[in-house]
């Protein structure tokens, strides 16, 4: 029988009476005619309780107990999704990450996977089980240890078990009922996609935008498994929600697909440093170790010698960068005047693979933030976006113009 993957957030499953309404929506699908393989989020809410619960007994927790802890929040939701559908008359059993096996390396709290062996499972479809009800975000080291996936790690435990067993496709069910051209909480005449391609949506997950995570798009445009973004609450067809798809499979793009943003940006700027070879692979390799993920970059023109580096990164992040810049400094590998960090900006792009085809977006945008008058401070570009860094008072003020002026509430 053909499988299909459908994935439940937190949200989804954060009531028995939510599972419930989940496990008929997997029922719906085994009458299709599907084998279902059922990912799994803990209930809403519970994975902070337990990370509270380790940082309360243990500050410098052993990251191993913390996988075993933070793990069990899935363990439950599975059991109890199996129980309600055994519940309905549909054969279903739960499955822990170590039981089929999902295999990671041994990063734990943020482990990748490595290999889904399909044997165990599909034997079990052979056998007359239909729906295998897995527990998401966790796996199992090489060392035989649990481990997690890091935040949003069931939207990639889906993505893989749909490539691992070839599924016709992966839903994956949340609170909102598909991918909007942004945020409809900023701009009212945000307008929800019928498809979006994979590259799209890897820029607007990447750039702020919550729906699914950066992790489970990456894996989805390897393999080229279809996603389908649906809301757990809403009634559902065959069109319904946002598909991501390859680029082929969508007739019409706007030139702009999306307008996304990230409020809990920092901008830092390293003032008056030597202006030699080899100065930025010192400092973002610094900043790299001490674990900052540095995004936009911008050198100044060098005067006399030395120069300004500014670059943005979260705002949790900037006390890391202060200590990793301050250590160089001591240790003699970089010289500069000062670190200024500027913790009350925002990130705001515009998305989209038409923008390979037209010219002139980056000049529309500057001038729709200019008639605003919104000054940018940092801009970085590449093929299918434009970003740019401004004041946070102006955010969404900035959406709502660029939704605008690039017309998104209109279909292609």
């Amino acid at each position: 029988m053909p499988v299909l993957v459908m994935k439940f957030g937190g949200t989804s499953v954060a009531t028995l009476d939510r599972i419930r309404r989940a496990a008929k929506r997997v029922g719906v699908e085994v009458a299709k005619g599907y084998d279902v393989i059922v990912i799994v989020s803990a209930m809403s809410g519970k994975t902070n309780e337990l990370v509270g619960w380790v940082n309360e007994t243990s500050p410098m927790y052993d990251a191993r107990e913390y996988d075993a802890v933070v793990s069990s929040g899935e363990n439950v939701t599975a059991g109890l999704m199996a129980l309600t559908l055994q519940e309905m008359d549909v054969p279903a059993r739960s499955w822990q990450g170590w039981q089929v096996p999902v295999k990671t390396t041994s990063a734990h709290s943020s482990a990748r996977i490595e290999e889904i062996p399909s044997a165990n499972i599909m034997a079990k479809f052979e056998q007359g089980m239909r729906v295998a009800v897995v527990a998401g975000f966790q796996g199992v080291s090489p060392e035989g240890r649990i481990t997690t996936l890091g935040r949003g790690g069931s939207d990639t435990t889906a993505v893989a078990f749909a490539a691992a067993f070839n599924a016709e496709r992966c839903d994956i069910y949340t609170d909102v009922d598909g991918v909007y051209t942004t945020d409809p909480r900023v701009s009212a005449k945000a307008r929800k996609l019928d498809k979006i391609a994979f590259e799209e949506m890897l820029e607007l997950a990447s750039l702020g935008a919550k729906v699914l995570q950066t992790r489970s798009v990456e894996l989805a445009m390897r393999y080229k498994v279809k996603l389908r973004v649906l809301s757990s609450f809403e009634e559902q067809s065959d069109t319904a929600g946002t598909l991501v798809c390859d680029e082929e499979e969508i007739m019409e793009n706007n030139v702009v697909a999306g307008v996304a943003f990230s409020r809990d940006e920092a901008k830092m700027t390293l003032v008056s440093v030597a202006d030699r070879p080899g100065i930025a692979a010192t400092i973002f390799t610094a900043l790299s170790e001490a674990g900052v993920n540095v995004d936009m970059i911008v050198q100044n023109i060098a005067e006399e010698g030395r120069t300004d580096m500014t670059w943005s990164c979260p705002n949790d992040q900037v006390k890391r960068a202060e200590k990793a810049m301050e250590a160089a400094r001591e240790a003699g590998v970089i010289r500069f005047e000062e670190l200024i960090a500027d913790l009350d900006v925002a990130k705001v792009s515009v998305v989209g693979i038409g923008m390979r085809s037209h010219t002139g977006v980056a000049a529309k945008m500057f001038q729709v933030l200019s008639n605003e008058g919104i000054n940018i401070k940092v801009i970085t570009t590449s093929e299918i976006k434009i970003s740019v860094l401004i004041d946070r008072k102006y955010m969404e003020l900035a959406v709502q113009a660029l939704h605008d002026a690039f017309e998104l509430e209109k279909s292609a």
